[in-house]
């Protein structure tokens, strides 16, 4: 009887024990654990010996260094043993393979310890390969899901880049693979999002949730905290201002809409709006609709005169051309360092490109005068096929020339008005802005020719923003028109760029 209970107790005790790990080994499924080096290392204080595991090269992954012949590796790693035990020295030594056994071996588990293997540690061993190839799998799973995510989130952007230089044919073939009917249409909204960099992720996933496959998502390659949604849908508008309504420290800035292939410009609007967004109980600002220069020249003369400037570009292949109006028009826009980011290139390649646009115009764009004309005739002639617009016909006229279109009469009003607002102001904003301008927005010489402090002439250019409602000290957009009304008003010298001057 004595025996009896004895025996009794002693599988009361095993099963105890063997429920003890069991519990421990499952508990490393939990979302908290899931960490294969901590399972080997607990597989190796559970069996009081050294645990290893190995791929398929023999290379470790977790654990500690352990021998194993290579013969042996490659039977248990192919499958031909699905595992092994033998006896090294002092050691004794089992060998499992990691994996199901009809899919390619995850790994090899390797335990040695002292002591010979009784039923209870082979079991362990057992169990625990069974739990490292599920924490293998779920790894590899999620592998494989964040390398997918990243390869889409590369084409998103690659579709972007291809639409700021006005390759829309290429970006609508890379983005009918994956977003069918995506860009299957000639114009869109562009809009940029800003939070924080460090929440930008969960800002870039919630709007693709927000949009589906209705709008690109792309993560700003310029901004930390960007994200730019590129929608041909009204409607995804309506969420985006909903989305950043109720969530504070998000912000929302627009475009009016754009074709395709003034993408770029799109972008210069949303970022521009962007500015002003924070000024807006909702957190939105959509760029507004204005009355812009180039509306108020002659359109049929416009399109002559930025086709004749731009003529020593058609020569070039039209891959290069498309290149270089692209990357210049970008490179006017913004930074150089900025430019290369949303290209995807370096600061080095925007400034050679840009050098030779301005080598093949003959234009000087380190003058500021010169670059808002030249940013004049690229924009206007973005998205006109390169022999459209070498037939671009000139008015009965003749040869129409820069100075002509500036001395439109509708023209050289509005010119006076912008400016005339600057006269209420004691300060003489009108008078330091020009000085800037003519100084190409250096603020050094700039003060220098006003026998001012630089201080004073940048604290002049900020005060001169709220009332032209248009941002100065920022390249861009807004700079050039304001260039351009100095030019209308006759209060700088026109560039001489024709080329027949």
């Amino acid at each position: 009887m004595a025996g009896r209970e004895h025996g009794a107790t002693a599988v009361q005790e095993r099963d105890r024990r063997r429920t003890t790990w069991a519990e421990e080994l499952l508990g490393q499924l939990r979302p908290a654990g899931q960490d294969v080096r901590r399972v080997v290392s607990w597989l190796a204080d559970a069996v009081k010996g050294t645990a290893c595991l190995l791929d398929g090269t023999g290379a470790r992954l977790a654990g500690r260094p352990l021998p194993l012949n290579e013969h042996l590796l490659a039977d248990v790693g192919s499958g031909r043993l699905a595992s092994a035990a033998l006896q090294d020295g002092g050691r004794h030594l089992r060998a499992v393979r990691v994996g199901g056994p009809h899919s390619p071996p995850l790994a090899v588990l390797v335990v040695a310890r002292t002591a010979p293997f009784d039923a209870e540690t082979a079991e362990m061993v057992t169990h625990t390969a069974t739990v490292v190839g599920l924490l293998l799998c779920a790894r590899q799973t999620q592998e494989t899901g964040r390398r997918l995510r990243e390869a889409t989130s590369a084409l998103r952007l690659a579709i972007l880049q291809l639409l700021m230089v006005e390759d829309t044919v290429s970006a609508r073939r890379v983005a009918a693979g994956l977003w069918p009917g995506l860009l299957d249409t000639d114009t869109v909204h562009l809009y940029v999002l800003q939070t924080r960099p460090e929440d930008r992720e969960r800002l870039a996933e919630e709007c693709l949730e927000l949009v589906g496959e209705h709008a690109l998502v792309v993560r700003c390659p310029a901004e930390d905290g960007h994200v730019i949604v590129l929608a041909p849908a009204e409607a995804t508008c309506r969420a985006l201002r909903s989305y950043v309504a109720a969530r504070p420290g998000t912000w929302l800035g627009g475009s009016t809409r754009q074709s395709l292939a003034r993408t770029a410009t799109a972008y210069g609007q949303a970022v521009s709006a962007l500015a002003l967004a924070r000024c807006h109980p909702d957190g939105t600002a959509l760029y507004a609709e204005r009355t812009h220069p180039e509306r108020l020249m002659d359109r049929g003369a416009l399109l002559a005169w930025s086709a004749r400037l731009l003529r020593p570009l058609d020569v070039l292949p039209r891959h290069v051309r498309a290149e270089l109006i692209g990357t210049t028009r970008l490179g006017l826009e913004f930074t150089a360092v900025r430019a290369a980011r949303i290209l995807g290139v370096s600061r080095n390649t925007v400034r050679a490109r840009m050098d030779r646009t301005a080598g093949l115009l003959g234009a000087d764009l380190s003058r500021l005068s010169v670059r808002a004309v030249v940013h004049l005739a690229l924009n206007t002639q973005a998205g006109r096929d390169a022999s459209a617009a070498a037939e671009a016909a000139a008015p009965p006229g003749g040869t129409v020339r820069l100075r002509d279109l500036l001395t439109a009469p509708a023209l050289r009003t509005w010119a006076q008005e912008l400016l005339g607002r600057l006269s209420a102001d004691p300060r003489n904003l009108r008078g330091t802005l020009r000085a800037w301008i003519a100084a190409d927005g250096n603020a050094e010489r700039a003060a220098q020719r006003l026998g001012v402090h630089a201080q004073t002439v940048r604290g002049h250019l900020r005060g001169v923003e709220p009332v032209l409602q248009r941002r100065v000290l920022a390249t861009g957009s807004d700079l050039y028109e304001v260039v351009l009304a100095h030019l209308a008003a006759g209060d700088l010298d026109t560039p001489a760029v024709d080329a027949d001057e």
